[in-house]
């Protein structure tokens, strides 16, 4: 019984890796494992999608980005300034740190900081500023390569420069950020400024006068520290590692950008932070590897079976972007992007349609999924709501999104 709650578990967990290893094995049947299938294996993809997760694992590990938004939280005194503040955290850090560590990140805070807010306020906050992080995660990371799985593979596969990438998506990302800005500066004004602790917090004063603002700076310092304590590290801790993982980091970013070998990189990675930091290593999310892997696997096969090439061809060819995000709202945008680049070359429209796909269902993008985990953990009586939420704020960002789209198209 155990083993079979454990295999459902696990299947559930590693639903998309499952997927990718079954499509891989049954497409095995038809072409015959044979030397080919070690050029279907983009390894400078796996090698720097491992040496960034490892690095932002470590960063992660050692408080980094948690200490940054303490510190960041402590300037702000409005409700408007603390609902914004959180949604942007998740919107610029996801072009560095990938979506999926945004909102690991952010999300949990998130909750803690909203307590500020007290009962009614807090609920009427809590789920819409979720639903915006994550908005803002998927959205903001699409800017830069290094912002999620699926643009780092397309980013390769296209050979564009790092500022060709970057122009691509700019349009997208600014009307996003735009639109984002509106939403939570609406919300921030509707729901006032945090009441449950508003005194604690140094928003006023007793009187209901705002005091000066370096009492008020130092009493929100005082109050976050203390109420943050247990969640988040005060400080990153040591600092020799925060200098290596930074330097990691800046070398992974040559690598990225053609300037050095990502074999060098790897192996600078590897080494230094099995040495260094060596548990870091098993925070690294093998699964996603082996899940490229084994589409890398089922693509290269397909590729190799007329029919089935030139039915995709067909259907791909000249409608990639409203392929990709039809394809992710039932595979994810990252598998989207894994299977429809072996049957066209219009990599910059494949860019374009899952970063944009990875908006609509809950599992467009995986990292979706983290969010509603900790909603689901924090609001278990409130799922439903928060998909309902989720689902109509999404389809009115694509809907928005998708007409920047045709109407550059038509230019």
């Amino acid at each position: 019984m155990q083993k079979k709650n454990r295999l459902a578990e696990f299947l559930k967990r590693e639903t998309v890796l499952c997927i990718a290893v079954l499509l891989a094995a049954v497409s095995a049947v038809f072409v015959t494992p044979d030397k080919e299938y070690a050029n279907y294996i983009d390894f400078r993809t796996l090698a720097i999608l491992f040496s960034l997760m490892s690095v932002m694992a470590g960063l992660h590990r050692i408080g980094v980005f948690g200490w940054v938004a303490r510190r960041l939280l402590g300037t702000v005194r409005t409700g408007r300034g603390i609902v914004l503040l959180l949604v942007l955290l998740c919107f610029f850090f996801s072009m560095l740190i990938t979506n999926d560590v945004a909102l690991i990140t952010f999300v949990p805070f998130t909750f803690t900081v909203l307590d500020l807010f007290g009962g009614e306020r807090r609920k009427a906050l809590v789920l819409p500023v979720v639903v915006m992080q994550t908005i803002a995660a998927n959205l903001g990371s699409m800017l830069t390569p290094m912002g999620n799985p699926q643009n780092l593979y397309l980013y390769g596969k296209a050979g564009l420069s790092m500022g060709e990438f970057v122009l691509l998506m700019l349009p997208y990302t600014a009307l996003s950020l735009a639109l984002l800005l509106v939403w939570a500066g609406l919300l921030g004004r509707k729901e006032g400024e945090p009441s449950g602790r508003r005194r604690e917090a140094g928003l006023t004063n007793p009187g209901g006068e705002r005091g000066s603002a370096a009492e008020t700076e130092k009493e929100n310092a005082g109050e976050y520290e203390s109420i943050y304590r247990g969640n988040v590290s005060l400080r990153p801790k040591p600092p020799f590692l925060l200098a290596v993982y930074l330097i990691l980091f800046f070398l992974c970013l040559l690598a990225v950008a053609h300037l050095l070998p990502w074999q060098a990189v790897l192996a600078l990675v590897f080494f230094t932070v099995l040495i260094l930091d060596r548990k870091t290593l098993g925070r690294v999310d093998y699964s996603l590897l082996l899940t490229f892997t084994g589409f890398f696997v089922f693509i290269g096969n397909m590729g190799r079976i007329a029919g089935f090439r030139d039915f995709l061809q067909s259907v791909v060819t000249g409608r990639e972007a409203l392929t990709a995000v039809l394809a992710s709202q039932v595979i994810s945008n990252v598998p989207a992007a894994l299977l429809l680049s072996g049957f066209t070359e219009n990599y910059r429209g494949l860019i374009v349609g899952t970063n944009l796909g990875g908006l609509g269902t809950l599992i467009a993008s995986m990292a979706s999924l983290i969010s509603y985990k900790y909603v689901a953990g924090q609001e278990s009586g409130r799922k439903g709501e928060y998909v309902r939420l989720f689902t109509l704020a999404n389809i009115g960002f694509l809907a928005a999104l998708a007409g920047l789209e045709w109407g550059m198209r038509m230019l």
